[in-house]
């Protein structure tokens, strides 16, 4: 982290969310989106923001196409399409 990344420590209220414990971020804390990660360091919690995956990330993360979900092969004896104009 850099040095002009840090931000002076802060009190935060903890409370209770049904049975989760909660903390209530200040505004100047503030994280994007409605997600975050969490881990924990020894007796220490840190919460950091989701990183958007790129459009390459989540195609490179996809399963390749089983043969069930192939395209069928094409009668070539059909005549080809019209052109239809509007």
């Amino acid at each position: 982290m850099a040095q002009s990344d840090l931000t002076p420590a802060r009190e935060a209220k903890l409370f209770r969310n049904n049975k989760s414990q909660a903390v209530r971020i200040p505004a100047d804390f503030e994280f994007p989106g409605d997600r975050v990660l969490i881990h924990r360091e020894g007796d220490r919690l840190i919460i950091e923001p989701i990183r958007r995956k790129n459009l390459l990330e989540v195609l490179a993360g996809l399963e390749p196409l089983g043969a069930e979900d192939q395209f069928p092969d094409i009668d070539d004896s059909l005549l080809p399409a019209k052109a239809i104009v509007l």
